[in-house]
């Protein structure tokens, strides 16, 4: 019987790969440190809406221990890209300009870029469509960002929008509601918690000295996925594995409606 038990440790040993002998597989996956709300550091603590889900979706993985590690995001890149990282969220899919970054994980969330207008220049006119019915406003954007799309340059080229840019949430959502701006476009869920923010500290008081704010048309969507390191995947032979595992919960969460749920509680 020792024998036969002997014989039997002997063949796992040498056939089955000690990542799967092991009770729970250690891994660390990195967080953009300074995307909020999606991704953040307040106070020293990692908060944020993919970091909520995430961190919930790691828990329901059988055989893994995760740890999370926020880190700037070029420094992450960096990571994914010579080998040393094993995940990284939350990137859009960009394979060509990545090509170091495979696989993807299935989509976590869609963010939408939208145009936040006074209500005022909506209840005027109906402006569903980007960037025409726009023509002849002043727009919000944030310095550096180049949101709205090629039609929406040539057209603040050619004279026929003007773009008035400040820096960051805060001080184009406060122009926009002391009618310096019409409009104000970036993502949905950034410009909602901010305003939400804003509110809580008395900073905006919409509907007496600030404007209501109304939201306008869509200008595009993207996706938050978490994404693998390529160039290094011969080091993490569990990956297939753990991106099986992870899309799995994503799912069932989305299904579920939790995570419809989450972006809803930031934004409340």
């Amino acid at each position: 019987m020792k024998n036969i038990q002997l014989i039997i440790y002997v063949f796992i040993s040498l056939f089955i790969p000690s990542w799967l002998l092991a009770a729970e597989i250690g891994v660390e996956v990195y967080a953009d440190d300074s995307y909020p709300p999606y991704s953040y550091i307040e106070n020293g603590e990692l908060k944020g809406i993919y970091t909520e889900i995430l961190q919930k979706a790691f828990s329901r993985m059988e055989g893994y221990k995760v740890k999370i590690k926020p880190v700037p995001w070029k420094r992450g890149l960096s990571y994914i890209e010579n080998g040393k990282g094993f995940a990284i969220y939350p990137p859009y899919h960009r394979t060509k300009e990545r090509p170091y970054m495979w696989p993807y994980s299935i989509p976590i969330l869609d963010e939408r870029v939208i145009v936040v207008c006074r209500a005022e220049v909506l209840t005027r006119s109906i402006r569903p469509i980007w960037p025409d019915d726009y023509f002849g406003l002043v727009i919000g954007n944030n310095a550096g960002f180049s949101s709205g799309g090629d039609r929406f340059w040539e057209a603040v080229k050619d004279g026929k929008i003007t773009v008035n840019e400040a820096n960051g949430n805060e001080k184009n959502i406060m122009m926009l509601g002391l009618g310096r701006t019409d409009c104000y476009m970036n993502d949905r869920i950034s410009i909602l918690w901010e305003l939400k923010q804003l509110k809580a500290n008395g900073m905006y008081d919409e509907g007496g000295k600030h404007a209501r704010l109304m939201e306008g048309a869509t200008i595009s969507i993207e996706q938050g996925f978490l994404a693998f390191t390529a160039t290094g995947a011969d080091k993490f032979p569990h990956m297939d594995d753990f991106i099986l595992k992870f899309n799995t919960v994503i799912y069932a969460m989305r299904r579920s409606g939790e995570l419809q749920k989450i972006l809803d509680d930031f934004v409340r």
